[in-house]
């Protein structure tokens, strides 16, 4: 049981290097000329057709027609409604202020799997994803402040992504990682080039820029959602969700060394005690369900 914890503690860990990375990639997509719409559709499209070729290799079994259905779900309307939330609060909320609601997800994650999948909640453990909540807090840093219209979008899109991990975390009980990351990813591609048919796209200049979108479908999509999926079929939602807060980490390591940003104190502490949170996580199975 502890081994298997950790097994799935690393697969989390993995997808949140993973995405992490995705900010530092997307810069360089960004900078090439690319816009939003176009870099999340050549995503999710180069990621389901390197996973469709990889699930017809090997002959794998496709998810069940309902249990595809709600991964199409997953795929076209969550991530694409979590996508829009987020990118609309910047908007109207600053920068700062918009990530650290979006990290709410392992609180809200941990609270709605303990009123719909009855997880007893333990004094240790609720006071672990707060401390990673604080963690979070002073690794994003930076200027909170913005309109009530900002903050409801940015909590919005923490309640979408909540709403999908624990959606996913039943689906996973039932279906193989692999297989339910390719139709997840399959659907986003369909959404997302529906609205470059209807926005225009603005594609990358310049091999700079089709490597970062590359590195961003390889990378921080098929990696990072498998190993996250593995993960959450071994330690469930709630503590996949909050090993998840290691992205930021991974974030401002790979901004200081690919771009030059630099590090503050309140980082380096922010780091450390969502890691400590990370490690007491792993050492610490959920309580039994309750009847």
């Amino acid at each position: 049981m502890q081994n298997e914890r950790f097994v799935g503690a690393a697969y989390v860990a993995v997808s949140a290097s993973a995405f992490g990375a995705m900010a530092i990639f997307a810069r360089f997509a960004r900078d090439s000329g690319a816009d939003v719409v176009t870099v999340l559709f050549l995503r999710f499209v180069i990621s389901a057709v390197l996973m469709s070729a990889v699930m017809l290799a090997t002959r794998r079994r496709w998810p069940s027609a309902r249990n595809a259905a709600i991964l199409a779900a997953m795929g076209g309307i969550g991530y694409v409604a979590q996508s829009y939330a987020f990118f609309e609060a910047l908007n109207f909320a600053s920068a700062g202020l918009v990530a650290l609601l979006l990290y709410l997800y392992p609180v809200l994650v941990t609270l709605l799997g303990a009123v719909f999948l009855r997880q007893r909640l333990t004094t240790g453990r609720v006071l672990a994803v707060l401390t990673a909540l604080a963690g979070t807090a002073l690794t994003i840093g930076g200027e909170l402040s913005g309109r009530p219209l900002g903050v409801i979008l940015g909590v919005s899109a923490a309640l979408i992504y909540s709403v999908y991990i624990l959606v996913g975390n039943r689906v996973m009980s039932q279906e193989a990682p692999l297989a339910s990351a390719t139709v997840v990813m399959m659907a986003a591609a369909v959404v997302f080039g529906g609205l470059v048919g209807v926005s225009g796209a603005a594609w990358p200049l310049g091999a700079t820029g089709w490597v970062a979108v590359l590195l961003i479908a390889v990378v921080s999509t098929v990696i990072a959602m498998v190993s996250f999926f593995i993960g959450l079929q071994k330690l469930g939602a709630a503590d996949a969700a909050c090993l998840s807060t290691l992205e930021p980490v991974v974030t401002f390591v790979l901004a200081a060394i690919f771009l030059g940003e630099a590090i503050d104190l309140n980082q380096v502490l922010g780091g450390a005690v969502i890691l400590g949170a990370v490690i007491w996580l792993a050492r610490h199975p959920p309580a039994a369900a309750s009847s």
